[in-house]
């Protein structure tokens, strides 16, 4: 098996390091990802500049781009012969709820199912027991088949941060939601301008049972299949109605 390794921390991030020493041990592993952090990059593609792919010693590759950027690259002729399966992460930092709209970790599994190929984002909630994830994605590996995921579905798979033996089991999950997120924070620079940050997410605000936020608070690794059709579907009849109506 030839897994495409990537994720939206950087190439010398210490959950994709812990992910492809240990699928390595039973795959033949190959990174392709940013040359830097590039976390809540989404799905964004680079256009306006040359990606330039940079080998490392080890084979490995980095680029000057975003995790979809690297994805899209790899599948799309950088990388010769056969690639089976498009692994993400692992993300330091929980993909849970909405934040999977922001997140580059997920958009690089997104990319690896568009273009064809079985494909899972993998985080951590926390920055500890990276090897706890690592080895959750390592058992489910070997029983992933075709009839698990749809044309264009990918796994997005988040694990506590506690050790492997501590873990509850695995649960299929929906997205919660967060409330909304905190106000931009305010200061100001050296040379006295106003510079902004992004706040922190809003905290969980649809979190019950069956939700991705209940079952890794409750020790358990969540599993929720992720589609790219954005579609209200339960909305399409009100919409009729009231263009009909107007």
């Amino acid at each position: 098996m030839h897994i495409l390794l990537s994720n939206d921390d950087g190439i010398h991030a210490e959950g994709i390091q812990t992910m492809a020493a240990a699928l390595r041990k039973f795959a033949t592993v190959t990174i392709v990802a940013p040359d830097r952090n590039r976390s809540a990059a989404s799905s964004s593609l680079t256009l306006v500049e040359p990606l330039r792919p940079l080998k490392l010693a080890n084979g490995d590759y980095c680029i000057n781009g975003t995790p979809a950027d690297c994805v899209h690259l790899a599948l799309n002729g950088f990388l010769a012969g056969r690639v089976d399966l498009v692994v993400s992460g692992i993300n330091a930092g929980a993909n849970l709820g909405d934040d999977v709209i922001y997140s580059g970790t997920v958009a690089a599994a997104l990319e690896g199912r568009h273009l064809g190929l079985p494909s899972i984002a993998v985080s951590l909630d926390g920055r500890i027991y990276y090897e706890t994830a690592a080895q959750v994605v390592c058992d489910l590996i070997p029983t992933l088949h075709d009839n698990v995921l749809g044309q264009r579905e990918i796994i997005n798979i988040n694990v506590p941060d506690i050790p492997y033996s501590q873990l509850q089991g695995l649960k299929v999950t929906k997205l919660g939601y967060r409330e909304s997120a905190s106000a931009m924070v305010k200061q100001i620079d050296p040379r006295g301008e106003h510079i902004y940050w992004v706040g922190a997410s809003g905290l969980p605000e649809y979190s019950g049972e069956g939700t991705d936020f209940h079952a890794v608070a409750n020790g358990y690794v969540s599993l929720t299949p992720i589609q790219t059709d954005m579609t209200a579907h339960q909305s399409l009849p009100r919409l009729q109605h009231w263009v009909d109506t107007d």
